[in-house]
């Protein structure tokens, strides 16, 4: 056993276990590639693919993150020479008991439903506290945003089929660039209703919710 991994049936290693949250197994799941990897090509890779989907962990989160999987005996680590004279690196490699416990998690624990938290809603949720140009260019700046992580989507997907091993990753960047297209053209349909909204305002006149005599007469 590594120096520096923590003996699997330890205490430590079990209490470990028990606390992993998303960041660890996400951290893992990039291990479980099967590449020896540095914390910076750790996070270099998630800015590549998690991002797209999920979000991509800082440089802390993702060193944290190392620690606790060492700590849990899920991966292991060693210093290695750089040839370019510059000081030593740690680089981590998933253990066979983090292979099988992120296989399990994969395979067996209960997916979380998507949480929406959409920063520019919330915003428009609160039109009546904004200018209408405001909410145009919040609209704006969404479209813009969701083309550019399309394209960047769009790109990775194309660098991604030259690897085997990522063809499953490749496939949530395909969704990734399916996503936020939609995003684009719902930030389109948004400042259309914006408009029809502010035309309404204008004439003075809302729609009305039907009275009991519509209904009764459409009945």
């Amino acid at each position: 056993m590594a120096a520096d991994e923590t003996a699997e049936g330890t205490p430590g290693a079990a209490a470990a276990r028990r606390t992993l949250p998303a960041t660890s197994w996400a951290v893992l799941g990039l291990l479980s590639f099967g590449e020896e990897l540095s914390g910076y090509d750790l996070k270099k890779w998630s800015d590549w693919s998690l991002r797209f989907f999920y979000w991509s962990p800082s440089f802390s989160q993702i060193y944290s993150e190392l620690k606790r999987l060492e700590k849990a005996g899920y991966a292991s680590s060693r210093m290695v020479a750089q040839d370019t004279g510059t000081r030593d690196k740690r680089v981590y490699r998933i253990t066979d008991a983090g292979m099988d416990a992120v296989r399990r998690w994969a395979r067996e624990t209960p997916v979380d439903p998507p949480v929406l938290k959409h920063g520019p809603m919330l915003r428009l949720w609160l039109g009546h506290l904004l200018e209408p140009e405001q909410m145009r260019e919040l609209l704006l700046q969404q479209q813009e945003f969701a083309e550019g992580m399309r394209r960047g989507a769009e790109a990775d997907v194309a660098a991604a089929q030259e690897e085997e091993a990522w063809a499953y990753p490749t496939l949530t960047l395909k969704w990734a660039e399916r996503y936020y297209a939609s995003e684009r053209d719902l930030a389109a349909a948004m400042l259309e209703d914006l408009e029809d909204l502010e035309d309404i305002k204008a004439r003075g006149t809302r729609p009305q919710p039907p009275t009991d005599t519509d209904t009764d007469s459409t009945s």
